[in-house]
Parts: structure tokens; sequence; C-alpha cells
């Protein structure tokens, strides 16, 4: 899933010359609509690199039944896979970006599901937050990380509240650097998995480093490492 075709460039040109709107990701139809995709975005989906790691990790990790809480769910190609694995309605996304809902939304109907779907961030303590949104919506982030960005405040949710809740056994998260704190919270240490895309280019990579050894004397292993995400697995 991770491994790079050379054909990648003539599938992307051929996209392009017959101007299609959807392309096939991991046996799943997305939207390719410009009014709803970044074409930096579009290029990745149709090259099959778009959050190839996390695709990677999240199927060799999830099982069917496992409740899922998915925190940054970008245009929802993960969040699919999650669902098409965990079965319907035992994942619970989040996405801090309320621009991303229409694509979102669009790439469920595409594949015959609904999305379990809050708007919203997810926080150590449930309070509002400042979001800087990024036309790039891969830069978005609760840093302010000195690009063009509109800030916007946000309702927030708790995580430990979130993962009581669900009952999750897998938290599967890209939160550009909030992972750090997110991580920390007790109820964390209740599950089997956890998938993380780390960001030491913004929050240090000692800082990184910490977060991974505090999970591991928690009880998680590396078990799951493909550049910048790892997945984590506890045992019993």
């Amino acid at each position: 899933m991770t491994g790079k075709s050379p054909f990648r460039g003539l599938k992307l040109g051929l996209h392009r010359l017959l101007g299609r709107k959807t392309t096939r990701v991991d046996g799943l139809t997305v939207t390719c609509d410009p009014a709803l995709i970044p074409r930096s975005v579009v290029t990745a989906l149709v090259k099959g690199s778009y959050e190839a790691p996390e695709r990677q990790m999240v199927a060799d990790a999830i099982r069917k039944g496992d409740r899922v809480v998915e925190i940054g769910t970008g245009v929802g190609v993960v969040s699919l896979l999650c669902n098409r694995l965990a079965g319907a309605g035992n994942v619970l996304s989040f996405e801090a970006n309320a621009s991303l809902e229409p694509a979102i939304r669009a790439n469920f109907a595409l594949n015959g599901m609904e999305p379990r779907l809050r708007l919203r961030a997810v926080t150590v303590d449930g309070a509002p937050i400042s979001f800087y949104r990024n036309e790039n919506i891969v830069s978005s982030s609760v840093y302010d990380r000195g690009l063009e960005a509109e800030k916007v405040t946000v309702e927030s949710e708790a995580l430990d509240a979130v993962l009581e809740a669900e009952q999750a056994t897998v938290l599967v998260i890209d939160v550009e650097g909030a992972e750090l704190a997110l991580l920390a919270c007790e109820g964390v240490g209740r599950l089997r998995e956890i998938i993380v895309e780390t960001h030491p280019h913004i929050v240090g990579e000692a800082e990184t480093a910490a977060m991974v050894a505090g999970l591991q004397a928690r009880g998680f292993k590396v078990t799951g490492r493909i550049h910048k995400n790892l997945r984590l697995s506890r045992a019993g």
C-alpha cells in the first residue's frame, strides 16, 4: 500500500486528460471534484500517496467490531477505511476544519456509507480552542505556524470523555502537533491500538521522543513505523 508505483505520473496524467471527478483508493471511491478537494490533495489521491502510511497501519491494526475514535478526519479517506474494517457505526470521527464537511460527506455517499462525524476539535479539557485554518488542509493546526491561515474558534470535546463514551479500542490521530497533550490523557492507557502521525518539525524531536517513551511506560510497544507515522499496540 505504501510502495511507489512507476506508473503514478501516468495515472495522474490520464486522470487529468479524461477530466475524471473520482478515483479509487484501497477499493474505495473518492471525489476529486476541485470544488471540494484542493489540487494538491487530488494529486495525492490519484497517485495513491494520500495518507498512505496511515492507511497501511489502519489496515494492519483494525479488526471487525473495534470501536474506533479518529481525530483529524481530513477529507474522510482514512475514516472510510476504518468504517469498512471495523463495521458501520463503530467509528466516530472528529474534524476541526468545518470547511471539509462537504468533501467528507461526498466521499461517504460515494461508498454508500454515512459518517458519524463531529465538526469539533478534541482536547484535554473540552474547552473551545483557537484553530488556524489553512487553504492547504494538511497545514491547518491548533498551532500558529506562521503560515497564511484564518484563525477561528472551535468547540472541543475532552478526549477522556470521548474514549469512555465510545468504549474505544483504537485511536487514530493526526492533529498537527496536538498529539503530545492528547496522548498523555488517562483514557489512552485503556486502548489496544494507537495510530498516530507525529509532527517533530512542529513540536520538537525531543518532545516527540518523550511522548513515545511515555506511552511505552504505560505498556505500549511500537509495532509499526512508516516515516513520521507510528503504530503502538498494547498487549491484553
